[in-house]
């Protein structure tokens, strides 16, 4: 019988039901819980709606990240919601300030062996250490918070082998940037990376973490890495050593697919607008003026991801045309900096330093100016999600920010040498200063705890059953790779509205079309339909992404393929993903064809083609709609809650 690798242990000691076949449904008893208060307030209204009293997980922490601008009362009055919220379900809770949910989660709370989902995408980052780490929907969460089992396809196992060891100037960053170059944004959809060999000997917790963080670029289920010296030496690091168990593949394991890294070959990366799969090496773009240089997030989060740039910095100065943006990703890093004095040494170079948290990463904030490059060492890119409508965002490493603030254009940071600078030797401490304050645990009685909700608080919309016959217009036909910033855009405009659906929902593809929210809610009642290319819905996990389009009478969506999270909440609120049979068949369809599907129930029931009729076009396509028996079952319902309250699963 042949041995098995990390990802699929991690599987099988958390299997409840299902076969652990690429493709077949599987159910999946869940540790922790993540959840961050872009989307945490929509599990804290689904857990009300749901009537929970307690969580039941081994650990649920929720997290103040995204929403630290206060421009008004809306995110102060949520921050309060989150934490009452937290202290009356029984969550551990990060305030505003702390950082960014995924590093300091992995501070605090990152066990090897243990299975984590959280309602952000990058979830996936805490693979790191020897767990698995799925995002996903925040109503997922909010069922496994209460001792529900996670449903999802058994992914494939790709296996990638490191060999070698980084040169100069190359960094975490260039090797997930180069699995991007080589896979794409929908390379890792029903996939798990696997990452082993020899190469992981000298790469670090963090460095790992960089790595895991951006397999959601990939559309990866989950990114894996083994518990080995490097892990426990990050949890000696925290005081945490107890929690330390090995966890690594067998020798004689085998992967679905695989492929091959030689980390002395590598050259810094860096990735084009507005895709973190455009990626070119750095001399190739190299000499384009910058404006912007912004280094801090959950992509790069370690302490060496500001220590090496602050060394590169020493005794420099950025470029007068640049703003040098500076993101602490924890309160314990933003404390051992200022211990160290690199923060001083940032701070002498002319930066600026805003608080632990998300900050320009999610829009909120520190926008670049229209039609100047910004180079950031966040995970995306997408058209728009800095901020500025036309923006030109790079994702680099902070070795090519940092040399890139110093000469005002983009630079191949191992060009510093001809200036005399010399790469900064790094080695990653072993005491730290500890923050274990940054966390408040849940009070033992919950039961006189009062939950406190601003006045743009609103509470869940109630959803419908599913029809048995749908009719409507197309209000929109979209290319491939759409991401949920473009259906539901971030930023300070629109996330302070994140818990109030009806008014978030005006700005539904408000970047593609800004006419869209007049033309749907017309439909409400008797419902549309829009039209996708492949990988519909990458990126982020919000699930107001499918919440507002179904809000606003979305019933079925008509696409060549979707990413991970978005079909799963597309079909927890109740909306058809449709598959084309015939790709051609896309080519057919024009905004306002007005379009009809009859039978359903039957159709769903059965697991038979959809006929989709044009009425426009007087044309009939074929559709597929490959559901599981779960899926099957709560879309008929009209949805994931319907489909809980109905079966009384948890009062």
């Amino acid at each position: 019988m042949a041995g098995k690798n990390v990802a699929q242990k991690l599987i099988e000691s958390h299997l409840l039901a299902g076969k652990m076949s690429p493709g077949e449904e599987i159910e999946l008893k869940v540790d922790q819980t993540l959840t961050q208060d872009a989307t945490g307030t929509m599990v804290m209204l689904e857990l009300d709606a749901m009537g929970v009293k307690r969580v039941k997980t081994e650990i649920s922490a929720q997290y103040v990240d995204h929403n630290l601008v206060q421009n008004d009362f809306k995110n102060a009055d949520d921050h309060i919601f989150l934490q009452t919220s937290a202290a009356k379900y029984g969550i551990w809770f990060s305030p505003p300030g702390n950082g960014v949910s995924h590093p300091v989660h992995m501070e605090r709370f990152g066990i090897p062996g243990k299975f984590l989902i959280g309602s952000d995408s990058h979830t996936c980052a805490a693979g790191s250490m020897g767990m698995l780490a799925i995002g996903c929907g925040g109503l997922e969460v909010a069922l496994a918070m209460v001792g529900q089992p996670f449903y999802v396809k058994m992914p494939k196992i790709m296996g990638i082998k490191l060999t070698g060891k980084l040169p100069k100037w190359v960094s975490a960053k260039d090797v997930i940037l180069e699995v991007l170059r080589r896979h794409d944004v929908d390379g890792g959809i029903g996939k798990i990376f696997e990452y082993y060999g020899p190469g992981l000997d000298k790469l670090t917790a963090m460095d790992r973490h960089v790595i895991a963080n951006m397999g959601a670029e990939l559309g990866a289920t989950a990114s894996v890495f083994p518990s080995d010296k490097q892990t426990k030496a990050f949890l000696k690091q925290q005081g945490r050593e107890r929690d330390y168990q090995e966890l690594k593949a067998d020798r004689d394991c085998k992967y679905d697919l695989h492929d091959e890294i030689d980390l002395s070959k590598l050259e810094p990366l860096i990735a084009c607008p507005s895709s973190p799969g455009n990626v070119v090496p750095v001399r190739k773009v190299a000499g384009k003026e910058v404006f912007q240089v912004m280094i801090g997030s959950s992509a790069n989060p370690g302490l060496r991801d500001f220590v090496v740039p602050a060394l590169v910095l020493k005794k420099q100065r950025a470029h007068p045309r640049v703003s040098l943006d500076i993101n602490p990703t924890s309160r314990q890093i933003l404390e051992n900096l200022t211990d160290s004095g690199h923060l001083a040494m940032l701070i002498r170079a002319g930066a600026r330093i805003h608080q632990a948290g998300c900050n320009g990463c999610i829009g909120m904030g520190q926008a670049p100016a229209t039609d100047k490059i910004s180079l950031r060492t966040v995970p995306r890119n997408f058209p728009g999600r800095s901020g500025t409508k036309e923006d030109k965002v790079y994702l680099c490493s902070p070795e090519t920010a940092a040399a890139s603030a110093i000469m005002g254009v983009i630079t191949d940071p191992r060009d510093l040498e001809k200036k005399k600078i010399s790469y900064p030797r790094y080695q990653e401490p072993k005491k730290i200063r500890l923050n274990d304050d940054m966390v408040l645990p849940p009070p033992k009685d919950s039961s006189k705890v009062e939950i406190i909700r601003g006045p743009n608080i609103q509470p869940l919309p109630k959803f419908g059953s599913f029809n048995d016959r749908l009719e409507g217009p197309v209000l929109l036909k979209l290319e491939n790779n759409i991401s949920t910033d473009e259906i539901s855009p971030a930023g300070s405009k629109v996330l302070p509205f994140r818990s109030n659906i009806p008014e978030i929902s005006k700005y539904t593809f408000s970047g593609v079309d800004e006419t869209f929210y007049n033309r749907a809610i017309k439909h409400q009642k008797s419902g549309s339909f829009i039209v996708a290319g492949a990988n519909y819905g990458q990126g982020s996990s919000r699930e107001h992404a499918a919440l507002a389009p179904s809000y606003l009478g979305v019933r079925a969506v008509l696409a060549k393929g979707y990413a991970r999270i978005h079909r799963s909440n597309l079909v927890n609120f109740g909306i058809l993903p449709l598959v084309f049979v015939n790709e051609d068949d896309w080519k057919s369809i024009d905004r306002d064809d007005v379009l009809k599907i009859d039978y359903l129930h039957e159709a769903i029931q059965k697991g038979t083609p959809i006929h989709v009729t044009n009425q426009t076009k007087n044309k009939t396509m074929a559709m597929k709609c490959p559901l599981t028996e779960h899926e099957r079952k709560v879309l008929l319902e009209g949805g994931l809650i319907n489909y809980m309250i109905k079966h009384h699963i948890q009062k």
